[in-house]
């Protein structure tokens, strides 16, 4: 029989484990406006970030895809579209590459209403609005084959590899045999690691999707070192990760990818900004940047993220819950305001990998069918991030 979890169904036949009112600004311009319209009705998160205007090709197609993703999250049940007027991405756009997700949708553009100040009044009246109606939604239970996790890790240190990311990859591996979906990405993370992944694609053309991300990534990154004229700008890992313990960039690769488990197999290579049309294991191509990964999780439909995190990062992303989980019990026991599981308990010999594997699955569910994580607790969301492409 399989796993369940309790979560908020969607017209779209999607299930979210959140139920929040979104408030999406179209551009940068129209950002203090969203932030202070969510901020003036508890239960809205804003969605602040510093594009959609003075873009072009991918750029501005990325930044669009991205932002409509994140409107179509399932955790989000409402979204009120915050325009300027003028912008190249406009609201009308914006709002409409999500209306086919059946969500409730309004749109304020600040130059049609006359003033910012007029604009956060009428986006506040139509937020309470939409509030007071998905306030009656109720959470049915459904099966775990609804659910998509994003795998993401920062401030690593020689634990991560070692203990909190093969823990996570055996829950990754239990949630995608009943059906669900977990992204891998941080393919500067992954540099070194190609040709094991590649043997697990689904078939040869998937595999050789895997190599061919990874492998222009590295060339990229080897051409910006390069360039560099100085020589603190040219490592592969931060000096945290030195300190921690790791050596180098493809030891670190070692153990990021231990994220993804063992068993399952790769059944796609997607773009950040896009959708997946897969249900499985999934890899996402784009930077490794905790931000852009998480923002491109979340845009492709991910309900919750899974962190590893062996010095300690007390970062979570609006609207979709991050479980911070570490392999350092001394870090553990420093942040425990921070994070969620205790994987070095598998260093002092009180549970095995296999335990520890099934208590971040259990967490999972748990979080799903409504148990806040620490980073929500706490209302930590630096993980939004939609950035200018170079």
């Amino acid at each position: 029989m399989a796993d369940t979890f309790c979560g908020f169904e969607r017209e779209d036949g999607s299930y979210g484990v959140r139920n929040h009112v979104a408030v999406i600004p179209s551009v940068f311009c129209a950002a203090k406006v969203a932030e202070r319209i969510a901020g003036n009705v508890p239960g809205c998160v804003a969605f602040r970030h510093p594009v959609g205007c003075s873009q072009v090709g991918n750029d501005l197609e990325t930044t669009a895809r991205t932002l409509i993703g994140i409107g179509r999250n399932p955790n989000i049940a409402a979204v009120l579209v915050v325009g300027l007027g003028c912008e190249r991405f406009t609201p009308a756009e914006l709002a409409e590459g999500i209306a086919s997700s059946g969500k409730k949708l309004d749109v304020v553009v600040i130059q049609e209403i006359g003033d910012s100040i007029r604009a956060v009044e009428k986006g506040t009246r139509i937020a309470r609005k939409m509030l007071q109606a998905v306030s009656r939604e109720r959470r049915r239970e459904t099966p775990v084959s609804h659910l998509m996790i994003g795998l993401n890790c920062g401030g690593s240190d020689m634990t991560s590899g070692l203990v909190a990311n093969p823990a996570l990859g055996l829950a990754s591996d239990r949630l995608v045999s009943q059906g669900g979906s977990s992204i891998l990405s941080e393919l500067t993370e992954l540099v070194g690691t190609q040709h094991i992944l590649a043997r697990r694609g689904i078939n040869e053309k998937i595999g050789k999707d895997i190599k061919d991300a990874i492998d222009a990534t590295e060339a990229r990154l080897i051409r910006q070192t390069r360039e560099s004229t100085n020589e603190n700008r040219r490592h592969l890992i931060s000096t945290g990760n030195y300190d921690g313990g790791l050596s180098s960039v493809v030891e670190k690769s070692l153990g990021s990818m231990k994220k993804s488990g063992e068993r399952a197999k790769f059944v796609e290579v997607f773009a950040t900004g896009a959708v997946p049309k897969n249900r499985g294991l999934l890899l996402m191509d784009g930077p490794g940047h905790d931000g852009e990964v998480a923002t491109g999780q979340a845009a492709a439909g991910a309900q919750i993220m899974c962190f590893p995190t062996g010095r300690g990062t007390p970062t979570g992303f609006p609207g979709v819950p991050v479980i911070k989980i570490t392999g350092n019990p001394r870090t553990f026991e420093r942040m425990v305001t921070n994070l969620d599981v205790n994987a070095g308990e598998v260093l002092l010999g009180k549970k095995s990998l296999s335990e520890m594997g099934d208590i971040i699955y259990q967490e999972i569910l748990a979080v799903a069918s409504g148990k806040f994580c620490k980073a929500e607790q706490l209302g930590h969301d630096e993980l939004f991030c939609v950035t200018r492409k170079p």
